[in-house]
């Protein structure tokens, strides 16, 4: 019982404090580790030396480091081989690894293994098991099929991560350690219900207060206890209750890892970075809640079906550096393909290194491949590797090693530099969870109308640095919100400060509708920032078929849109709706006001691509943001990095074809298939800027 009280005060400390201000961090390194002796960018692989023969081992390692690995990650999924009893702990096997992998010069990260518990211990404690949503236990043989709430899987985690930690926590080939892997799925068994009411107690204080937030005099949801609240994440409940669902999964799985990150800390090197991995554009919780008390952040970059939009996933890479605002780590990628879409087609031949050259453009300081090689049975075995099952090397290895000796070589080069960008996007994960809960149109899709937005800014501009509401936005000239429906007063205030101080403030449909108890504003959208924008949505409506919008930019709007009305008199109409014989004609569609030094514009529509770029044109215009390679072809992706005196240009072309290409002036070619003025197809290069 002393677990669960430890357990109950720490969601409580975590409830009070449901979206504070970014913690201001360290300063940190811009490379791979923290140690000076070790390389500046990390190149490597997961590998899972407890499914093969001891034997095999330094011939695998071998390999790896002819690949042009200087990484490999081990651990994370082999708890049962670690702790085969309750109690009784076997090492002997991952010594030996460790010390065959530091024998070949490689760095080591190391998981903690609680993503897959052993079956002595779902079988003694079934109530560790995870129960969903209409109350089915999970059984054993899968991963992640834990409580996320479970005081008993807590301390069990917590003693196999410390006893991992006391033994290779001081190696200094040990240069990170990841918490768990992939979290994610929330429970609903007793333990999870009991926790959600201490947080609902935490975070309101009183039921009254809870009852007036939600409104639950609506459809008499009237609450006489906090024990009386139900504990769902779907299904006609109130929007209250689901977004304050989200709240408590976040506190939940903070908690969670920092029940692990605590434990360990004290007992391993002070340079050693602790993280968890987490996926793309995962929903499940608040990542930037999650990675405030982490060192980095990484995540698992995999692309569905084989066709990648590198521009939506450069946003994605964008958002996991935003996290922290530095650098990170891609912990997991693919070598070639998956194995869990509908149709797991491989990537063409030099996309898997053009996307690892991406991932690196936007921030990430090492690369790791999933897998090195396939297994000889299990869950995955479809999925792609460096290595077939029979030990030789897939077709994929070759552009992998290609990769590789690339990175490693540019290494010296990239060492101490972050991306560079002008633009802030805001991020708001209440935002995105309260238009997923009440669409309106089926067809609005929170992400999609996010990257529709990212697109035309980070073409236009060539560097967008993902934000959230909370970040402090002085250095960027242009502030662009799409579709921040849920603000508090504070954020408010906050963006009325950037913009009355010289920023550019653009606000998307949708905004300033909602409190963080997901309900609606007393005052029309955008709600508290109403009055600086000087106007307010008289109406929205949800689209079935597109409607005109000319003016500053011309096209259509689909799927949303906004009826403005300006209030105050020095507020720019900037485009109206075409929309004959319909509510919306004529209406303005896109409104913008001075305000100190700054400006703040609304636009109430989700405009077509043509459209959309217009606007970001004007928008990056009025900022005075430029790219450094203007009207470059839309295949190539354009990024800088800069640091301790560098800049660096990094190049690619994601098309099929060669495509033309001019520097800046005085930029020096450091590496790359840049020739004669043209990119070759799939192409990468690098140039040092003056």
């Amino acid at each position: 019982m002393g677990g669960k009280r430890l357990w109950a005060a720490s969601l409580v400390g975590l409830a009070v404090a449901v979206s504070p201000l970014s913690a201001q961090v360290p300063a940190y390194q811009a490379r791979a580790t923290q140690f000076a002796d070790k390389p500046a960018i990390a190149v490597g692989v997961a590998w899972y030396p407890e499914q093969w023969p001891e034997g095999r081992w330094d011939t695998d390692l071998a390999m790896m480091k002819a690949t042009g690995f200087n990484t490999v990650r081990i651990g994370e999924f082999a708890w049962s081989r670690m702790e085969p009893s309750e109690g009784k702990f076997d090492f002997d096997w991952m010594d030996r690894a460790v010390a065959a992998a530091k024998r070949h010069g490689f760095m080591i990260v190391i998981g903690t293994p609680s993503a897959a518990p052993p079956a002595w211990l779902t079988q003694k404690y079934p109530d560790t098991l995870r129960v969903d949503e209409n109350g089915a236990r999970a059984g054993h043989g899968g991963r992640r099929h834990f409580s996320f709430a479970s005081a008993r899987y807590r301390d069990l985690s917590r003693r196999i991560a410390v006893e991992m930690a006391r033994r290779y926590g001081k190696d200094p080939s040990v240069v990170g350690w990841q918490i768990d892997n992939e979290v994610g799925p929330p429970s609903f068994d007793a333990e999870s219900v009991a926790a959600w009411h201490e947080f609902l107690k935490a975070h309101y204080g009183t039921i009254d207060t809870l009852n007036q937030r939600w409104t639950t005099q609506y459809w008499s949801q009237h609450y006489n206890d906090f024990d009386q609240v139900p504990l769902h994440a779907t299904g006609q409940q109130n929007p209250g209750l689901l977004l304050d669902f989200k709240h408590f999964t976040s506190a939940t799985w903070t908690d969670y890892v920092q029940n692990q990150v605590k434990a360990i800390r004290p007992l391993i090197d002070p340079r050693a970075f602790i993280t968890t991995n987490t996926m793309f554009w995962n929903a499940g919780f608040d990542h930037f809640q999650m990675h405030r008390d982490l060192d980095i952040a990484s995540w698992d970059n995999y692309i569905q079906e084989g066709r990648p939009d590198w521009v939506a996933n450069g946003a994605n890479h964008d958002l996991v550096r935003g996290y922290k605002q530095r650098n990170f780590w891609l912990m997991e990628t693919q070598p070639g393909r998956v194995d869990w879409a509908p149709v797991n087609r491989s990537l063409d031949p030099g996309q898997t290194r053009e996307m690892a050259w991406q991932a690196v453009s936007h921030g990430a300081d090492a690369v790791l491949y999933w897998q090195w090689r396939s297994p000889a049975n299990g869950q995955e075995v479809y999925h792609g590797a460096v290595l077939g099952q029979d030990g030789l090397p897939n077709p994929i290895q070759g552009e992998i090693a290609q990769m590789a000796k690339e990175l490693t070589a540019a290494a010296p080069l990239l060492a101490d530099t972050q991306p560079v960008a002008k633009v802030g996007m805001l991020f708001s994960y209440d935002s995105r969870w309260a238009i997923d809960l009440q669409r309106h149109n089926k067809a609005f899709d929170p992400i999609k109308s996010f990257t529709d937005i990212y697109r035309p800014l980070r073409t236009g501009s060539q560097g967008v640095h993902i934000l959230s509401v909370d970040d402090d936005l002085s250095a960027y000239p242009l502030v662009v919100a799409p579709n921040l429906n849920v603000i508090t007063d504070a954020q408010a205030k906050r963006l009325a400060a950037y913009v009355r101080a010289g920023g550019q403030l653009l606000l998307g449909a949708r905004s300033g509708m909602k409190d963080d108890a997901n309900a609606l504003w007393p005052q029309r959208q955008p709600g508290p920032l109403a009055d600086l924008l000087g106007a307010q949505v008289e109406q929205y409506y949800a689209l079935n078929e597109p409607v005109g919008v000319k003016g500053a930019v011309n096209g259509t709007a689909s799927i949303w849109a906004e009826e403005l009305k300006p209030a105050a008199g020095d507020v720019e109409v900037l485009a109206t709706y075409d929309n004959a014989g319909g509510w919306l004609d004529g209406k303005p569609a896109l409104v913008s006001r001075k305000v100190g030094q700054g400006r703040i514009t609304y636009l109430g529509a989700w405009l077509e691509p043509s459209a959309m770029r217009q606007l970001a044109d004007r928008l990056l215009g009025e900022a005075q943001v430029q790219p450094l390679v203007p009207n470059a072809h839309p295949d190539l992706e354009i990024s800088e990095r800069a640091g301790k005196g560098k800049r660096v240009m990094i190049v690619i072309n994601h098309g099929g074809e060669a495509r033309p290409l001019t520097p800046p002036a005085g930029a020096k070619q450091s590496q790359g298939q840049w020739k004669d003025g043209q990119m070759a197809a799939h192409g990468i290069a690098l140039f040092e800027l003056r």
